[in-house]
């Protein structure tokens, strides 16, 4: 089971700091690569640069909760939302491997 996971690129896990302004303040997000690729893949099928997606995601939270408390971790869940809404099955996990990955997430 580790093979799938221990064989991915370095790169995906690498991490990568950038600079943006949101409501007018520069600020620096540090995430993985994969996350910073996927929220790429995201702004792009909204239409927006990612730069607009995340000020845009940022100003709603803000709408919604009155506070953005942790703004690196909800980028990596909701890269974790959307890439599980368009997930596909991966031969590797049906049948039993799908077991053993879930008894291992336990």
């Amino acid at each position: 089971m580790c093979h799938l996971f221990a064989h991915q690129p370095q790169r995906d896990y690498e991490s990568q700091t950038r600079s943006l302004r949101m409501g007018g303040h520069s600020t620096s997000i540090r995430l993985e690569m994969s996350f910073w690729d996927t929220l790429e893949e995201i702004a792009a099928k909204e239409g927006m640069s990612l730069a607009k997606f995340l000020t845009t995601l940022h100003d709603e939270v803000l709408d919604h909760h009155g506070e953005v408390k942790n703004f690196a971790s909800l980028l990596r869940c909701s890269c974790l939302i959307y890439r599980a809404r368009s997930a596909v099955v991966v031969p590797e996990f049906r049948g039993s491997a799908a077991a053993a990955i879930l008894d291992a997430a336990e």
